[in-house]
């Protein structure tokens, strides 16, 4: 569904983006994140043909980037989305399908269908009486004014409060589940981890990472184990009448088990601790800055970069008995 090959952009011999490869498949849901000034913006706005690439090759929906025709197949949303305050969200939005010369009836359904769906009631109110959650709700509903395949979501629930970004997020999500292709950034960690299917991590310009979670975490990540053993045993710390050692190696894991055994006890617990999103993007930043400090800017994307495709995550894999705990 998008296709992106290449893709440079310089302003004044500067390069805001460099050698940006990768592919998004339809119904797929990527996210682009990176910390700011990374390039993610500029990626965007050159795959919805807002920005010509100095180099490289963009298509969307079997449609070079830049085509007239691609753009009925799209729904951008900018980070930055100014309304026309004077007009109320009906107004607007009817305006907006009559640009994209949906037939009245067709558009009367699908704007209230979607204000439905983004549980937006005020929709007589002028626009510049509206708060700016309200305001993002609208701005996601002309993005699908047109019924496009693609959605390119730059910061969709940037500056909202918790409420109002779970809402957009979950709805973000919804829209993926119709058969909606969305590549979207977001500084949210958690909410990019939350509903992406694969990740692109951007850096100084370039993607320095890219996979879906399981791949970012096993390139970049780390994995722990925490063993629960009935007795003491060397490093461990007692807690919640049990003690802990934590380990980095199912060589390790097997040590303690031997050390509980040798002690009169046994294992009777062991949780697997794997890197979120949060702190394999640290790990890839970290590592980036070292390079540059090093002088070896030029290497970083190909030493660091994985295959296509808030805090850590610790899930119980296994008890002594062998049942899964919750």
């Amino acid at each position: 569904m998008i296709e992106a090959r290449d893709l440079r952009k310089e302003y004044g011999g500067f390069a805001a983006v460099e050698g940006s490869t990768f592919s998004v498949e339809a119904g797929e849901v990527f996210g682009v994140v990176g910390p700011n000034g990374a390039g993610k913006t500029t990626t965007l706005k050159m795959l919805a043909g807002l920005l010509e690439p100095t180099s490289g090759t963009a298509t969307v929906a079997g449609y070079d980037a830049g085509e007239t025709a691609m753009r009925t197949r799209l729904g951008f949303l900018p980070e930055e989305s100014p309304l026309y305050e004077e007009m109320t969200p009906l107004s607007y939005l009817r305006f907006f399908a009559d640009l994209y010369d949906v037939s009245r009836d067709v558009a009367t359904e699908r704007i209230h269908g979607t204000l439905d769906e983004l549980d937006l009631d005020h929709r007589e109110r002028q626009l510049g009486d509206m708060s700016k959650g309200m305001k993002r709700k609208v701005a996601i509903a002309r993005s699908l004014v047109n019924d496009p395949d693609v959605l390119i979501y730059d910061e969709p629930a940037s500056g909202l409060d918790p409420l109002t970004t779970n809402y957009i997020i979950e709805f973000t999500e919804r829209l993926a589940q119709e058969g909606k292709t969305v590549v979207f950034s977001a500084h949210n960690l958690f909410h990019v981890e939350s509903i992406c299917d694969r990740v692109a991590i951007m850096n100084e310009g370039e993607i320095v990472a890219r996979g879906d979670l399981a791949q970012l975490q096993a390139e970049h990540g780390e994995t722990r184990y925490h063993v629960y053993t009935s007795v003491e045993v060397p490093g461990s710390v007692q807690e919640n009448g049990r003690h802990r050692r934590v380990v980095e190696s199912m060589d390790a894991v097997e040590t303690v088990r031997e050390a509980a055994e040798a002690a009169g006890g046994r294992v009777e617990d062991i949780r697997t601790e794997a890197s979120s999103l949060e702190d394999v993007f640290l790990n890839v930043a970290e590592d980036g800055a070292d390079a540059v400090e090093s002088g070896d800017r030029t290497g970083v994307g190909d030493r660091i970069a994985g295959p296509d495709g808030g805090g850590r995550r610790t899930d119980r894999v296994r008890s002594e008995s062998g049942s899964e705990g919750g």
